[in-house]
């Protein structure tokens, strides 16, 4: 391991590249600590005491507790997420996103553009509806939020929040360019780490106090371990679709008699099923936590994370959406249209209407597992809090963000290793797809 660690740093680019991540990295660990102007911190400290299991809790947990402190970066990358997501979206509904999309390097950039504007729109929004709801939360003992509310502090509020947000979109397409990772990736990534020291106290401290047995504790850290362990094996599994491409003769020159394959993840949706599910069902809660009335708190208390409705609610919403995401993300028709312009075909299936039948089908049989992989994975944490009352410093959705991004920067610290004839960061493990 040291001696990886050796390799990493004695690679000029690499060693730079990393350090330059970790340097961005800090810097938004430390916007994260900084308070918009007129917020009582403590008061706002215990109103979010009670919003574990909403919306509101789950936002706080991907900004490492910056929306629960207030600060610059409250809002986080969400609002460039899902301005991603609703650029994806209307590839597949609005035609001329569609070509753009197609357009190669050009109609990219144009989507980055357009996925930017969305962005500020977005965080203007939530930020004036952040702003204008901070005036009228209060404590526990009825103290204000806000010192002074107003016009006033709802304009600096937004422009702040909207500036914070911009900000960070900045760090992770830095990230992205000059560092090593997906940058937006990262800066999630950060934000859910960032809660663990604060977890593992909590957790010694019921182990001191009686409350959580050794037995206990040493089962839920091999369990701990053994989910990582499926979600790392589960993410790198694909089923690998052969392809063989036709000999042809150009000129003096031939082209093709190759085989190659066609990788179709297990996973293919990623975390979007669970982060979209997460937000739907904590939708009641949410509410429930801003509105004091009899019919919603009802409401709200069966859709609580340790009722059995709101995890059978909870898996059907997982399991749609990695249909869903799939299907827009993947076009079955596109591949195999693409893959017969280029001379090939899958053995033993026709090119054209019956590859793409062939490919729907595969990807179907592995989206049903994947969603099944997924539900599990999210539906564990929640679990162990109603069996053992532990305190999880994050839920399923931020364990397959921790562990997906973990393995994509390894791969990438990898590749380049590789690439200059260095032995590779993880030695006798390969961090390629798994054939499945």
């Amino acid at each position: 391991m040291f001696a990886s660690l050796q390799n990493i740093f004695s690679i000029p680019e690499l060693r730079r590249r990393i350090l330059f991540t970790l340097g961005v990295l800090v810097v938004y660990r430390i916007g994260c600590h900084i308070p918009i102007p007129g917020i009582d911190s403590q008061v706002l400290a215990g109103f979010f005491e009670g919003t574990e299991g909403t919306l509101l809790g789950l936002v706080s947990a991907f900004t490492g507790g910056a929306l629960e402190r207030m600060t610059v970066f409250a809002l986080g990358i969400m609002p460039y997420i899902s301005a991603s997501i609703i650029l994806q979206l209307l590839k597949v509904v609005y035609e001329p996103i569609e070509k753009l999309s197609k357009e190669g390097e050009q109609g990219q950039k144009k989507i980055t553009q357009y996925t930017r504007y969305g962005t500020i729109v977005l965080s203007v929004i939530q930020g004036t509806g952040i702003a204008i709801g901070l005036q009228t939360m209060r404590g526990p003992a009825g103290e204000l939020v806000v010192s002074y509310p107003g016009t006033g502090f709802v304009l600096l509020t937004v422009l702040t929040l909207t500036a914070g947000t911009a900000f960070i979109m900045w760090l992770g397409e830095q990230i992205t360019e000059r560092g090593i990772g997906n940058g937006i990736s990262l800066i999630i990534f950060a934000g859910i780490v960032a809660m663990i020291p604060s977890a593992l106290v909590n957790t010694l401290r019921l182990l001191r106090t009686g409350a959580l047995s050794p037995m206990a504790m040493i089962f839920i850290a091999v369990l701990m371990v053994a989910v990582v362990w499926a979600i790392v094996f589960m993410e790198r599994g694909q089923r690998r679709v052969p392809i063989h491409y036709a000999r042809r003769v150009v000129g003096m020159r031939n082209y093709g008699g190759q085989t190659s394959h066609l990788p179709l993840k297990v996973n293919m949706a990623g975390v979007i099923p669970p982060i979209f599910a997460s937000s739907i069902i904590m939708f009641p809660a949410t509410v429930a936590s801003l509105v004091d009335l009899p019919w919603v708190q009802r409401i709200a208390s069966v859709m609580s994370p340790d009722h059995i409705i709101y995890n059978i609610f909870y898996v059907a919403f997982i399991v749609f959406f990695c249909y869903f995401y799939t299907a827009v993300t993947f076009n079955p028709v596109d591949v195999a249209e693409n893959v017969k312009k280029q001379g090939g075909y899958v053995p033993g299936i026709r090119p054209g209407k019956e590859t793409s039948d062939f490919l729907d089908t595969v990807l179907s049989r592995l989206t049903f597992a994947g969603a099944i992989y997924v539900s599990a994975v999210c539906v564990l944490p929640t679990i162990l809090i109603g069996q053992f009352n532990v305190p999880f410093f994050f839920g399923g959705t931020s364990l397959l963000i921790v562990v997906a991004v973990g393995l994509d920067t390894a791969s990438q610290i990898e590749a380049h290793l590789v690439s200059r004839s260095y032995e590779g960061f993880m030695k006798g493990v390969t961090l390629k797809g798994r054939q499945g």
